[in-house]
């Protein structure tokens, strides 16, 4: 049965501004994974609380100690093995596949969008499936080799340690030319599962809205965002965004 949340006005008030939208396009965090069983990693038991993110998760510190750093990959690796897609990773695919999304920009580096089917994916945090060598930009799949801790993953060309292709803190983001020329477009930006407030993602939202577009929020409690945002869904993204999704293309 349908919540009483989503017979709301507010609810029916959000599916019909999305409706009549022109460029929609999703942000998501790492809220829309959780349900795929990989926690936040800031969250309580996420990788964070494990692993210090200024000694384990920085560029400088895969440079000065890459078998301590691979300590972190590996453990990583062994989080999103085997995770599949969601109900709502497979709601934004149906929604992009009927045409009313045109793009994703993600944070998450677990490619469950991209699982799911959705073929307009922007991975702004990189991928774990490839490792990448920083000396001569050779790239290759992941397959087993984060699995072994008694053997660090070189490059075939250079014999340079490989990293795994997501971005550190003290690298840049990646793809922001194709995410900006997307947000550039967008009349309508659906967040989901993050707070957005991270910059350079924390200025997405904020460009949306100041060329008058509207924000639909999809978080389980309030974020910095949710005062500017035009419609608040509160709830697990694994149903809301589900039944939001069921509402457009009901309504189309």
């Amino acid at each position: 049965m349908m919540s009483s949340s989503f017979r709301s006005p507010v609810f029916r008030e959000a599916v019909q501004q999305y409706s009549s939208s022109q460029f929609a396009v999703a942000l998501t965090g790492a809220g829309i994974s959780v349900a795929c069983g990989i926690p936040d990693f800031r969250s309580a038991g996420g990788l964070w609380t494990h692993f210090e993110p200024n000694k384990y998760g920085t560029l400088d510190a895969f440079l000065t100690n890459p078998v301590k750093a691979w300590e972190f990959y590996r453990a990583l690796g062994e989080t999103l093995e085997e995770c599949i897609p969601g109900n709502a990773h497979k709601a934004l695919a149906r929604l992009e596949e009927q045409g009313d999304l045109q793009g994703i920009i993600t944070q998450n580096i677990d490619r469950l969008h991209q699982a799911a089917g959705s073929k307009s994916v922007l991975e702004v945090h990189g991928t774990h499936e490839t490792l990448q060598c920083l000396q001569c930009s050779h790239l290759e799949a992941a397959t087993d080799r984060y699995s072994d801790p008694c053997e660090l993953p070189k490059c075939p060309r250079c014999d340079f340690v490989l990293k795994p292709n997501v971005v550190l803190f003290g690298e840049p983001i990646r793809c922001w030319e194709e995410v900006d020329s997307l947000i550039g477009r967008c009349d309508l930006l659906l967040v989901i599962g993050t707070s957005a407030s991270v910059y350079p993602i924390a200025e997405l939202p904020v460009r949306v809205k100041a060329q008058g577009g509207s924000l639909i929020e999809f978080n389980v409690t309030e974020t910095r965002i949710s005062d500017r945002s035009d419609f608040v869904i509160p709830g697990e993204t694994e149903t809301t965004v589900p039944c939001f999704v069921d509402a457009v293309m009901t309504s189309a």
